[in-house]
């Protein structure tokens, strides 16, 4: 089985898994719990391959594997640091890593599409960490579970998404889930320039998942469950293209917010979130990115388990 699009999971699924990354958290707490987990899969290998830099997914990924027992095999940067640089493609990559026998592969790509080619010609398990503009379904997978944690429920919850829609795949696989959800309302905050995609509305309007688009986040914050921010994705911009609008959450929004909703952001930040917001109680990028590890493991758990 490979991870490649959040198309592949069902609500039932979301609920055994985040379950499971509940298990998971709490055998991590203590000495006995990490003895145990780390005899869970020994014998067993995984393959960290990015052709992007990462900090939180390639990390929190590789962590997982090693808390589960498993070796680990890794390449930060293969566009710059592997055959990519000499014009081998992903396909040769992957058949070559097939002589390998990993138990699983994840992979990030600067390529829209680049997960799924490999998953064509691959025998181990591929886990899209991310292809170019495309999807980045782990991490819709721990948004979801940071939001469940929080309400309990996935559904009828608002959600305002703001800044760089176009390019950040995260908001295009997390829309996508929650679409899933009843009751949901969507909101995205941003410019024409960076608006979300027409094929995540035409999603959104096949689940019949209602969604408004608007300019400015005053206008709509006093209605959101949560508000997903991003970053200005400045490496996926095209040539010659040049934003001047900054989304900015800092001191002056928290006013409007409720007080039992919660702000999330996939990082890195760079400005679009001050460190004013950091100590606010409803801030939890940080907490988010922690879940990712414990959601990760559950999936490697899920995939290695024979």
């Amino acid at each position: 089985m490979h991870i490649l699009s959040v198309d592949q999971f069902e609500q039932s699924w979301l609920e055994q898994l985040f379950n499971r990354a509940d298990e998971l958290r709490e055998m991590d707490h203590d000495k006995k719990g990490r003895q145990d987990l780390a005899a869970l899969h020994v014998g067993k290998q995984l393959c960290s391959l990015f052709y992007e830099p990462s900090t939180r997914t390639r990390l929190s990924f590789e962590t997982a594997a090693v808390k589960l027992g498993m070796g680990v095999v890794s390449t930060e940067n293969a566009r710059e640091f592997s055959s990519a640089a000499k014009g081998e493609t992903i396909e040769d990559t992957v058949k070559v890593l097939n002589e390998y026998h990993y138990d699983a592969i994840v992979l990030r790509h600067h390529e829209t599409g680049a997960a799924r080619q490999a998953a064509d010609v691959s025998r181990s398990p591929i886990i899209n960490a991310g292809d170019g503009k495309g999807e980045h379904p782990t991490q819709a997978l721990l948004d979801m579970y940071t939001i469940y944690r929080k309400f309990g429920r996935l559904d009828n919850l608002t959600v305002i998404m703001g800044g760089d829609l176009a390019n950040g795949r995260t908001v295009r696989s997390l829309s996508k889930l929650l679409s899933r959800g009843k009751g949901n309302l969507l909101i995205f905050v941003s410019i024409p320039e960076l608006q979300i995609g027409a094929d995540i509305k035409e999603v959104l309007t096949a689940n019949k998942t209602e969604f408004r688009e608007v300019s400015n986040l005053e206008e709509v914050a006093a209605l959101a469950d949560v508000v997903y921010w991003t970053r200005l994705q400045k490496e996926r911009l095209d040539p010659g293209v040049k934003i001047t609008h900054n989304f900015v959450i800092d001191g002056a929004v928290l006013p409007l917010l409720k007080q039992d909703m919660i702000i999330m952001h996939p990082l890195p930040r760079v400005d679009e979130i001050t460190t004013e917001v950091d100590d606010d109680p409803r801030a939890q990028y940080f907490e988010q990115a922690g879940n990712g590890l414990y959601v990760r493991m559950a999936l490697i758990d899920a995939l290695v388990t024979t």
